[in-house]
C-alpha cells in the first residue's frame, strides 16, 4: 500500500491546476457540478456503486445508485425545464434531508439554474426574507413545509413555481413532483455552465441588515474535491456521513458534492439527534468517516460511554467536525469513546471549502484548528495595518489570500457588503486566532456580533426586528450567550414602552409571538428587560458590552458611549 504523503509534502507540491487535473478539467472548458458528481462518476465506472443510502426516523429507507442520481437528476432537471424554469433562475430547495434534496439539488445545477438550499426549520419571516432577496422564482418543498410556503408567496409576486415533492392537496399554482413515478430521462445535455457561472446561493448572517446571500460559482468543485479527499480522507470503499443539514454550506459542499465528486457513497439520516440511534445508524451502515459538529459530540459526551460501548462501531476509521471551535474535552473524549481523533476544520460559507484543517497523519494538538491546507495562504493580521502579525501566540484577524477557486464571487444583491471583507488582498474571516510556533491556528473568538450558536452563525437583525413586532417592545438587542453545549446560545435584551411593566407573562408573549417567525436555532433562550441598552452617541447600539457582561468578559473602551 502507498504511504500517504505527508501534510509537508503536499503543502509544498500542490497547486489549484492539479487538483483541477485529477477532475479532467481544462482551463475555458465546460464545468457542471451536477455532471461531475453524478454522470462523471458513471464513465468512471461506478454506475452499480451505492451513492445515497438514506434512512429516515420512522425507519423507512432507499437507497440510490450513482446511476440512479444519474438519471433522477436529469429528470429533475427536464421536469423542470418543461415547467418553465430557465438557466440562471433562482430555485429554492426548502425540504428536509429527503432523497429529493440532494438529487434535486444536482438536477437544479445541470439545466443551468441556480440552487437556494434554505434549513427547513426557517420560521415564515426568515423564509420570506430569503426568497425576496434572492427574487426566488421556484421553490421546491414538501407538504409539512406548504403552509409556510403559501404564507411567503402571498408577498412575493415573482415566485412563480411552487412543487411538491409528496402527497398533498395542492391549491392553484402548486405542482406535484413525483420524482419516482416521471418517466426516467437516461440521456440528458447539460446546460453549457462554465467555471465562473453561478451555482449555489447560501445564505449567511451578517451584523446588520438582512441576511447575506453569498454567491458560489461552479469552480467551487475543484476545492471541494480535493479537501474532501484529503482532509477527511476519503477512498473508494468508504461509507461516509455528513451531520450537516444542507441548509447549510457544509451540508452541500461535503454533504453532496464534496463525497459524491470523489464517487464516495454517502448515507443519510433524517431525524434529529439521538444518541442511541446514532450510534445504531453508525453500527448498521457501517460508516467509516464521519463529519460531525462540535455542539453533536458535546451532546454525544452528555451520554456517557457506556452508550458507546453498547455498539460496534469498529468500522469508523477517520472524525472529523466543522462549524465552531472544537473544545480539547471533545477531542480527549472522542480518544477514549472511539479510539480515534476529530480532526477540527474551520472554514465558512464565503470560504465554500475548507481552509485551516488537521489533516490526516498530521498531530492533532486538542483545541486548535490545524494549519492552513495546502493551496491556501492563510495568516493572523493586525487588527489596524492589517499586516501579518509575525511573533507566535500574538492575536489578530484570521484572514485568507484571495484566488482559491471556492470562494464566493460576491454577496447577491450586495456586492459592497462583500468588497469590504477583501482588504489587501486578504478575505477577513470575522474571526480572530493565534498562531504557535509550529504554525497551528488557535480560535480566540469572533471579531463582530455574529451569534455561533450549534455551529450555526445567527445575525442579531434578524432576531431584534421580529422582536419589535411585540406592541411592548420599544427596543432590543440579541447576542450570544455561553452554553456547555452549543457554545452559544442567543439571550435577547428589550426595553419596554410606556405602560408595560417586565414579568414573567410578558416574556412568554414575547417567545410565543416571535417562535412562529424564526427557526430554532435564532430562538432567544432568555429574554431579559432592562432600561436601557448601551449605545455610541450616534446612537448604534453596543452589543459588544451586553456580550462582555454574559461572558465575564472585560467591557473594554466605553468612552464613545452615551451617559459614560
Amino acid at each position: 500500500m502507498t504511504a500517504r504523503p505527508t501534510y509537508e509534502q503536499l503543502k509544498k507540491d500542490f497547486d489549484w491546476p492539479r487538483a483541477a487535473a485529477e477532475l479532467g478539467l481544462e482551463p475555458g472548458a465546460p464545468l457542471n457540478i451536477g455532471w461531475f458528481c453524478s454522470d462523471r462518476i458513471c464513465d468512471l465506472g461506478k454506475q452499480d456503486k451505492d451513492a445515497l443510502r438514506w434512512e429516515d426516523f420512522r425507519g423507512e429507507s432507499r437507497t440510490y445508485t450513482f446511476d440512479d442520481v444519474r438519471v433522477l437528476s436529469n429528470t429533475f432537471a427536464t421536469f423542470l425545464q418543461d415547467q418553465g424554469v430557465t438557466a440562471g433562475d433562482r430555485v429554492c430547495m426548502f425540504l428536509d434531508r429527503v432523497p429529493e434534496l440532494y438529487i434535486g439539488f444536482l438536477g437544479v445545477l445541470k439545466m443551468g439554474a441556480i440552487v437556494q438550499p434554505l434549513f427547513s426549520a426557517f420560521g415564515d419571516d426568515s423564509l420570506w426574507t430569503r426568497l425576496d432577496d434572492a427574487s426566488t422564482r421556484a421553490i421546491v418543498t414538501q407538504k409539512k413545509h406548504l403552509g409556510k410556503v403559501r404564507r411567503a408567496r402571498e408577498n412575493l409576486p415573482g415566485l412563480e413555481f411552487v412543487f411538491v415533492v409528496d402527497e398533498a392537496n395542492l391549491r392553484e399554482g402548486e405542482i406535484r413532483l413525483d420524482l419516482a413515478g416521471l418517466p426516467r430521462v437516461e440521456e440528458y445535455t447539460c446546460h453549457p455552465t462554465t467555471a465562473e457561472t453561478p451555482s449555489v446561493l447560501h445564505y449567511t448572517s451578517g451584523t446588520t441588515g438582512q441576511p447575506k446571500g453569498a454567491q458560489h460559482v461552479h469552480n467551487s468543485l475543484v476545492s471541494q474535491y480535493i479537501t474532501a479527499k484529503w482532509v477527511l480522507d476519503l477512498k473508494e470503499d468508504d461509507v461516509y456521513w455528513c451531520n450537516a443539514d444542507p441548509g447549510w454550506v457544509t451540508g452541500t459542499s461535503y454533504g453532496i458534492i464534496g463525497p459524491w465528486s470523489n464517487g464516495v457513497t454517502q448515507a443519510i439520516l433524517d431525524a434529529g439527534f439521538n444518541a442511541e440511534k446514532w450510534y445504531a445508524f453508525i453500527e448498521r451502515q457501517g460508516i467509516t468517516v464521519w463529519y460531525s459538529a462540535p455542539t453533536a459530540i458535546r451532546l454525544l459526551m452528555k451520554e456517557g460511554l457506556d452508550l458507546v460501548r453498547r455498539f460496534d462501531l469498529s468500522c469508523l476509521r477517520h472524525l472529523a467536525s466543522v462549524g465552531e471551535p472544537l473544545n480539547a474535552e471533545a477531542v480527549l473524549w472522542g480518544r477514549e469513546a472511539f479510539g480515534l481523533d476529530f480532526h477540527d476544520t474551520y472554514w465558512q460559507t464565503e470560504t465554500g471549502c475548507m481552509v485551516i484543517t488537521n489533516f490526516p497523519g498530521m498531530e492533532v494538538r486538542p483545541g486548535s484548528m490545524g494549519k492552513p491546507f495546502p493551496g491556501i495562504t492563510a495568516a493572523v493580521l493586525d487588527t489596524r495595518t492589517f499586516e501579518p502579525l509575525t511573533q507566535p501566540g500574538q492575536v489578530g484577524l484570521i484572514a485568507i489570500r484571495e484566488g482559491w477557486p471556492s470562494q464566493i464571487r460576491g454577496y447577491w444583491n450586495n456586492l459592497e457588503g462583500y468588497r469590504k471583507k477583501i482588504v489587501n488582498g486578504w478575505y477577513i474571516c470575522g474571526d480572530r486566532a493565534s498562531i504557535d510556533r509550529d504554525g497551528y491556528y488557535w480560535f480566540c473568538g469572533r471579531d463582530d456580533d455574529v451569534i455561533n450558536t450549534g455551529g450555526h452563525l445567527v445575525g442579531p437583525f434578524e432576531i431584534e426586528s421580529a422582536l419589535l413586532e411585540h406592541p411592548a417592545v420599544a427596543e432590543s438587542a440579541a447576542v450570544a450567550k455561553p452554553d456547555p453545549v452549543n457554545m452559544e446560545v442567543v439571550k435577547a435584551f428589550v426595553t419596554l414602552k410606556a405602560g408595560f411593566e417586565p414579568s414573567k407573562d410578558l416574556e412568554l408573549e414575547i417567545m410565543n409571538v416571535i417562535r412562529k417567525k424564526l427557526s430554532g436555532l435564532a430562538m432567544p433562550q432568555e429574554i431579559e428587560f432592562i432600561a436601557a441598552l448601551p449605545k455610541t452617541r450616534s446612537g448604534k447600539i453596543v452589543r459588544r458590552i451586553l456580550r462582555a457582561q454574559e461572558f465575564g468578559e472585560p467591557i473594554g473602551d466605553v468612552s464613545s458611549l452615551m451617559n459614560d
